[in-house]
């Protein structure tokens, strides 16, 4: 379910802030919501796997907490995030 490293490093070229940035706010969400489509497309097909469920309620907690963080920075930043990221605000 980890990430590849491959998928890791498109995901910070594409959301970074600046040249060096590999854990800003905007790269953590966007690889939270790749993990968290990841796992919700298994949980499909695993409907009682319930220990995931609970690690995937958590990354959703985590990527709200996030968004709130962005959100209170610059409001466009965030509205630009999410609809770049595919997801409701």
């Amino acid at each position: 379910m980890a990430l590849t490293q491959q998928r890791k490093q498109e995901l910070i070229s594409n959301f970074q802030v600046h040249e060096t940035d590999t854990g800003s706010a905007d790269v953590q969400v966007a690889m939270l919501t790749d993990r968290i489509n990841r796992l919700s497309e298994h949980l499909q097909a695993n409907k009682k796997d319930h220990s995931s469920r609970r690690g995937l309620l958590k990354m959703i907690g985590q990527r709200k907490r996030l968004l709130s963080y962005i959100q209170e920075g610059s409001r466009e930043k965030y509205q630009a995030l999410i609809a770049r990221l595919g997801i409701r605000g």
